[in-house]
């Protein structure tokens, strides 16, 4: 998912202009979908969750270890209860504000990242 993710691009001046980290048809409505995102001039992945119009997003480590959620590229577990799992460790998180609600990190939460969706793409704000 490398394509169309960047969040800002330097034009020959060297001044960043922003880019949608994804076009909202490229995240079904439940699914997720990660995203590389320059934050606070770090180098991030982001997890992305739709649900409808709204897209919250989160970074993509687990609070337990500080590893990666994803256990490929892009690719995330939901249970069947719709808790987001960490693949390393098997901590669930909701999907509302993404608390760990089982597994070793319980009671943790992930970090949020504030997104929006405009003009049929998600943005990082």
């Amino acid at each position: 998912m490398s394509e169309g993710v960047r969040t800002s691009l330097s034009d020959a001046a060297g001044i960043a202009e922003a880019a949608p980290l994804l076009a909202l048809e490229r995240l079904p409505d439940g699914g997720f979908a990660e995203a590389a995102a320059t934050i606070d001039g770090d180098a991030e992945s982001l997890l992305l969750y739709r649900e409808g119009e709204r897209v919250r997003a989160w970074l993509n480590i687990c609070p337990h270890a500080g590893r990666r959620l994803d256990w490929a590229p892009g690719q995330f577990l939901k249970s069947r209860d719709g808790l987001l799992v960490c693949a390393a460790h098997g901590a669930s998180f909701e999907l509302d504000g993404g608390v760990c609600v089982a597994g070793p990190c319980r009671g943790e939460a992930l970090r949020a990242v504030a997104v929006s969706v405009r003009d049929g793409a998600v943005w990082l704000d």
